[in-house]
Order: C-alpha cells, then sequence, then structure tokens
C-alpha cells in the first residue's frame, strides 16, 4: 500500500506543481478583480457537481462494490457490473447538460446570487460556465474507468490524468490573444482537459483489458447495492459541499475581489491535501475493501492507522507555514501581475484562517474511509450534516465583521466537528483504536511539529528585525530551509533508529 500512496503522491504533487503554475498565471493575467471572479464561480460550478457526484459518492459506493463482486464472483462479474453503472451514469451526465445549458442563467444566480444585478460579473460567469459545465460529463466518466483502475490495483493512470487540467488550462492562456478574454481562454482549456483526462485512463484501462463497455443497464443485486451506498453517500458528498456552495453565494454578495481571495487561498490549502491525504484514501479505500472482502479486519485497521501517520506527517508542515508565515507565502508566490499587494494580504488572512483547519481535513478521508470500506456510506452522512450546520451559521454569523475570513473560518470549524464526529462513532463502533506503534509515533511527531512552530516564529522574528526590508521570496526561502531543517531533525533524533525500522516494517506489514 504504501508504495502505492507514494506513486500516487508524485503524480498528484506533479499535478500540483502544474496547478500552482496555472495559478500563478491566473493571478498575473486574471488577478483578483470581475472577470477573474467570474471565471472562478464558472471554474467552481462543474467541480461543485463532480465532488458531489463523482469522486466522492462514486468512488465511496463503486470500489467496495467492485471488490466485493471480485472476490465473491471474479474479475468479469465486476466488470459487467462497472458496465451497468457506465450506462446509468452517462444517460444522467447528457441529461444533466442539457438541463444545465438551458437553464444556466438561473444555475448561477441560484449559485452566486450576489452576481445578478452586476452587469460585469453575472453575464460573463452565465457565459463562461456554459463552456465549462461539459467538463463534468467527461470527468464523471474518468471517475468511474479510474475506480475500475483503482479497484483492480492500478493508481497512476488516473492519478497523472489529474495534471492534465493544468497543463490544458496553462496551454489555453497562453493563447489567450486568440480568444475574446482570459477567462474565455482558461474556461475552453478547462473543457479540452476533461476529454484528454478520459482519454488518458481509457488507454490505461484497454491496456490492462478492464475496459468498460456501453451496455444496455439491468438491475442486478449489485446494482442494487451500489445504489443503496450511492444514494447516502452522495447526500455526505452534497452536504460537504454545501460549505464549499456557502462560500460561493456569501463571496458574491462581499467586495469584489472576495471570491478570488478566497480561490488562491484555497488552492494552497489544497496542496497538502491533494498531494498525501487523496493519494493516501484513494489507497487506502482500495486496500481496505480489499481486505475486508477477504475477512482481514486486522490488516485494514493496520493500513488505516499506518496511512494516518503517514499523512500528518507530511501535512503538519503545511499547518504551520499557513498558520504562523501566510502574509510571507502569499507575497512571495503571488504577488505580481495584476495581484496586488493588497490582495495578497486579504488571501493571506483568509490562508491562515484555512489552515487551523487543515490537519482536521487531511484526516476526514481516512476516518471516513472505516465506514466507506465497510460499505457504510450513511454514518458520515450524520457526521457531515452536523458540521455543515455549525459551518454554514459560523459564516453568516460572521460575516458582517470578518468578511471573507470569515467563510474560511467556518470551513475551518466545521471540518474539525466532522473528524471528531467520525472518530468518535468509529471508537463506539470498535473499528479504530490507537495500537502500540501509534501511541510511541504520535506524540513524537506532534513534539516535532512544535519544535517546528518554534522555529517558523523565531527566524520569522529575527529575520524582521535584521532586514525589514527583505524580499518576501528570500524570506520565504530562509523560512523554508530552517522549518525544514528543525523538523527533519526532529524526528531523526525522537524517533532514532526506530525511524527506518519503522519504514521497513511499514513496507513489509503494509505494503503487500
Amino acid at each position: 500500500m504504501i508504495r502505492n500512496i507514494f506513486s500516487v503522491s508524485a503524480l498528484t504533487l506533479v499535478s500540483r506543481l502544474f496547478g500552482f503554475v496555472r495559478d500563478l498565471m491566473f493571478a498575473a493575467v486574471l488577478g483578483a478583480g470581475a472577470l477573474a471572479d467570474a471565471f472562478f464561480v464558472a471554474f467552481r460550478i462543474p467541480n461543485q457537481f463532480r465532488a458531489i457526484f463523482g469522486e466522492g459518492a462514486f468512488n465511496a459506493a463503486f470500489v467496495p462494490a467492485f471488490a466485493r463482486a471480485t472476490a465473491e464472483r471474479g474479475q468479469n462479474v465486476a466488470l459487467v457490473f462497472a458496465d451497468h453503472i457506465f450506462a446509468l451514469l452517462l444517460f444522467a451526465q447528457l441529461v444533466l447538460l442539457a438541463a444545465a445549458m438551458v437553464f444556466m442563467p438561473a444555475v448561477v444566480m441560484l449559485l452566486a446570487p450576489g452576481f445578478s444585478d452586476d452587469p460585469v460579473r453575472f453575464p460573463a460567469a452565465v457565459e463562461l460556465t456554459r463552456i465549462t459545465f461539459p467538463y463534468l460529463a467527461f470527468i464523471s466518466l474518468t471517475v468511474l474507468v479510474g475506480g475500475v483502475l483503482n479497484a483492480v490495483g492500478r493508481f497512476a493512470a488516473y492519478a497523472a490524468a489529474q495534471i492534465l487540467l493544468s497543463v490544458s488550462i496553462i496551454a489555453a492562456l497562453l493563447l489567450a490573444g486568440r480568444f475574446e478574454t482570459p477567462g474565455h481562454a482558461a474556461a475552453w482549456g478547462v473543457v479540452v482537459a476533461g476529454v484528454l483526462q478520459f482519454l488518458v485512463v481509457t488507454g490505461d484501462a484497454l491496456k490492462a483489458n478492464v475496459m468498460v463497455e456501453l451496455r444496455r443497464p439491468r438491475v442486478t443485486s449489485d446494482v442494487k447495492l451500489f445504489w443503496r451506498n450511492f444514494v447516502p453517500a452522495t447526500v455526505g458528498s452534497a452536504g460537504s459541499q454545501i460549505a464549499v456552495l456557502a462560500d460561493t453565494i456569501i463571496a458574491s454578495y462581499l467586495v469584489v475581489g472576495a471570491v478570488s481571495w478566497l480561490y488562491y487561498a484555497d488552492r494552497l490549502n489544497q496542496l497538502p491535501i491533494g498531494v498525501i491525504a487523496v493519494a493516501v484514501g484513494t489507497v487506502l479505500l482500495s486496500e481496505m475493501s480489499r481486505r475486508i472482502a477477504a475477512g482481514d479486519e486486522a490488516g485494514a485497521r493496520y493500513a488505516q492507522l499506518r496511512a494516518i501517520e503517514l499523512t500528518l506527517v507530511f501535512s503538519l508542515p503545511a499547518v504551520a507555514a499557513f498558520v504562523l508565515v501566510p502574509d510571507v507565502i502569499m507575497k512571495a508566490l503571488f504577488m505580481r501581475g495584476a495581484f496586488s499587494e493588497e490582495d495578497a494580504l486579504k488571501s493571506a488572512a483568509a490562508l491562515a484562517a484555512y489552515g487551523l483547519g487543515l490537519t482536521a481535513l487531511v484526516l476526514v478521508r481516512p476516518f471516513t474511509i472505516s465506514f466507506h470500506s465497510r460499505g457504510d456510506t450513511r454514518t458520515p452522512v450524520i457526521a457531515v450534516g452536523v458540521s455543515v450546520v455549525i459551518n454554514v451559521m459560523l459564516k453568516v454569523a460572521l460575516m458582517r465583521p470578518l468578511g471573507h475570513v470569515a467563510l474560511a473560518l467556518g470551513t475551518s470549524a466545521g471540518v474539525w466537528v466532522n473528524v471528531m464526529m467520525l472518530a468518535w462513532f468509529a471508537r463506539r463502533q470498535g473499528l479504530i483504536g490507537l495500537d502500540d506503534r501509534a501511541k510511541r509515533v504520535l506524540p513524537r511527531l506532534f513534539l516535532s511539529f512544535g519544535i517546528l512552530c518554534a522555529t517558523l516564529v523565531l527566524v520569522g522574528m529575527g529575520i524582521r528585525a535584521a532586514a525589514p526590508r527583505l524580499d518576501a521570496k528570500l524570506m520565504l526561502v530562509a523560512l523554508m530551509g530552517a522549518g525544514g531543517l528543525a523538523y527533519g531533525a526532529a524526528l531523526v533524533i525522537l524517533f532514532g533508529k526506530d525511524f527506518i525500522a519503522d519504514l521497513k516494517r511499514l513496507r513489509r506489514g503494509v505494503a503487500g
């Protein structure tokens, strides 16, 4: 499992690096004005539908069902089941696409009501969303084929396909002069990316002889089981997306630029989530589903705990950086072209608020998998429902005094409620518990995190005192160097000889 996690993480890291380049181009070309706000709404709407019906709900219901069918009746039967789901998904996407094209003004008014009286942002958002929306159909089919590949232990193609979204948008922005606006260029880049992503996973599925076929769907027992799990999983995914939707709705009523400030902050916040948390979740769901289908409960729990440890090791440094030095990060990375110093500081405030919830956000996936891998998509819905209520209430209550920062704070508070409830449910049902290794590792890991935080604060204070006019890029390099050395040294010293031994045991115990 660990080898697969690092493979997916490496490809996801490449994807996020291209995404970072894409966001730099967004900042320089679009900035944080009216056109940028309109494009980010157009970009977010199909992605919200994808997050609800695609990656989140679909994988949670499909991968365990496919693994169970494979274990009980063989891969050929499982592939027939995938064919039936493919036909249903294709039909649903075509109907949704046709409806969206006709009623797009109403969709934009529903999801960004603050734009309705804006003579620039509303028509631009409607037009750009009509261009980007077909991406949903292509990426949904990509998710299905990718789910089949993940279920048979092939993770690379689907992870690599994610790179194409950023590459396609970058290429389109380089040709922006040939389009009506840079926003139109980026929107067409999104659609092209969807086509390319589907072709990549299709090619790998054909190579592995697991490509789905378009056939008349039948309501088999496997399909019924899929729908029983898919519906509550969709409710759960929709619940988590309500928080994102609330951000879009509330931000549309705030000052021009609020949507964009949140976008840039959230993009950085998504970096550790994409590089490690998504990779861990993708591999862990497949790993635990196979082990549980084979009756290996102990192995499933062992895999989950090791995945949680790995997630924390690589995500805690981002938590420290986002909370303690967000202004340095945003200035160094984005302050150029149309993106001003004020834009950087506004985004930095949101980044710090997002950082407060980052630890919980990266743990939601491995905790949710406690239930999804066992075919339970209902329990996480309860946790999501409570967290969403708290999330939205805080956003509404704090939006006047705190503006766009309230939206990020509400997200962080809500995700902490979510992960604590998931942990409580899992503990209550006996699905998770700390083993001896975790009891040794976690305290030392959090001590290493404390050392990292202290280093960033002290080095930052020293640099500001000694060189108050130091360029933000140089300051970020200095902080990254000092923090990386401190964190790495703390891990080596606190874990000692056990560090290498644990890694070896991890490969023997989990990867096999």
